[in-house]
């Protein structure tokens, strides 16, 4: 039976490039080298569930297109929205659907790690690959983040039990995780510091003096920080110093926690200067496949990474303004693309009671919580198992997913184009 080799996983942010699918007859039988996750999204994706449909009625492929046309160029507001699951080329498509819409275009970067990319644009990132994370780093500090639960292979193929060409194994590498709770992945670190929630600017601004080498005052030697002893940040301090290539990754404890921006603005200074004394670098922790591309391929074709509005006839960038939370509570759309996403089950109600009062496009491969929501849903191929496309790690680094299986449907940057040419020969009219 033929085996597909080095393929791309794109279930999470790892993207690891080195699974083996065994496919015989357009249907694939085994995955081989993948997690749990990756293995059940593969053989979920080969049969879609979704129908063409408007209303709930099941239509033909042209009706749905029509209609999805009509209703979002009909809109005043149109917002489009998602993006971060499918590949770069469908959100280049998208982006040009929103400019000739005159509408504003959003990714799931704005309510997961939008924090995170505004504090890079003050403070810029200091930051590596995993591959160097893998054959160089002796120290990985996990601040916010359980990849463990989040991004199963991570660890064993990119960072604390990886074997590397500089540093080869678990027992060369010292892993520290902080965080609010108990996690898998602190389990498996050589030291876990239980923070108290909120209180990560308090333990960065401490974590900082100490690297600089400047004077405490005396009541946080004695009492601490932000819950935690003197004692252990002065020694996180030493280790930071001290290390010859260490790499901080961050989640959404950290991104979505009191102080937002404000905590990464100075989790990446003193990364950055860490670099007087040692080698030391940061990497998001990305959760969707594609997350990361969404964001470059939108500073690429814009300027800004997301929440960005075209209704001026040029990009305006607008966090607050034109993010999806704060557009769907003020109720300022009147029209949604759902693309590469499931907004009814990772918004919050009030905005998802806004989308179900209004006319809602879903284009994605599984019928999802949106889908009772949408007015028209259509089906598409799943990126890196029904139609190929271009991917970003969690690093940056962009890799190219296969198709796996030959599907009947077509693809995300098929469908937006087809929306986007009907909407532009009803203008040229």
């Amino acid at each position: 039976m033929p085996v597909i080799e080095s393929v791309v996983c794109t279930f999470c942010g790892s993207l690891c490039d080195d699974l083996r699918v065994t496919v015989e007859q357009n249907r694939v039988l085994k995955v081989g080298g993948a997690c749990a996750l990756g293995r059940q999204k593969v053989f979920h994706d080969c049969e879609p569930t979704a129908v063409w449909s408007v209303e709930g009625m099941v239509v033909d492929m042209g009706t749905a297109m029509e209609e999805a046309a009509r209703v979002l160029s009909s809109a005043r507001f149109p917002l489009v929205y998602g993006l971060s699951t499918v590949s770069t080329e469908a959100q280049r498509e998208a982006v040009a659907l929103a400019e000739l819409l005159g509408g504003t275009v959003d990714t799931t970067s704005s309510h997961c790690h939008g924090p995170s990319t505004m504090a890079r644009q003050q403070a810029g990132l200091p930051t590596c690959t995993l591959g160097e994370v893998r054959n160089r780093a002796d120290l990985i500090i996990f601040w916010g983040c359980n990849p463990m639960e989040s991004s199963p292979r991570h660890l064993a193929r990119y960072s604390a039990m990886a074997k590397g060409s500089a540093v080869t194994g678990r027992g060369q590498r010292r892993v520290v995780v902080v965080d609010v709770r108990p996690t898998p992945t602190a389990k498996a670190a050589d030291e876990f510091i239980q923070i108290d929630a909120g209180r990560d600017y308090e333990a960065f601004t401490l974590l900082r003096s100490l690297i600089q080498g400047k004077a405490v005052p005396e009541d946080v030697t004695t009492t601490g920080s932000a819950g935690v002893p003197f004692e252990r940040w002065a020694r996180l301090a030493a280790l930071m110093k001290g290390c010859r290539y260490g790499v901080a990754f961050f989640g959404m404890g950290l991104t979505m926690s009191g102080g937002r921006e404000a905590n990464l603005e100075l989790l990446l200074t003193t990364v950055a200067e860490l670099n007087a004394f040692t080698r030391f670098y940061a990497i998001p922790m990305r959760g969707h496949s594609n997350v990361a591309g969404s964001e470059n391929v939108l500073a690429w074709l814009t300027g800004y990474p997301f929440a960005v509005n075209f209704s001026r006839g040029y990009p305006r960038y607008g966090p607050g303004e034109f993010t999806v939370v704060d557009l769907l509570e003020r109720g300022d759309v009147d029209a949604c693309l759902v693309v590469g996403a499931d907004p009814a089950a990772h918004l919050p109600r009030r905005c998802v009671k806004h989308l179900e009062s209004i006319p809602v496009v879903l284009v994605d491969p599984h019928v999802t919580l949106t889908t009772p929501l949408a007015r028209v849903t259509i089906p598409v191929a799943a990126g890196g198992v029904g139609a190929e496309g271009t991917f970003y790690r969690m690093d940056n680094v962009p890799l190219r997913a296969a198709a796996l299986v030959e599907s009947r449907l077509p693809t995300d940057e098929e469908v937006i184009r087809t929306i986007r040419e009907r909407i532009t020969r009803a203008q040229d009219r």
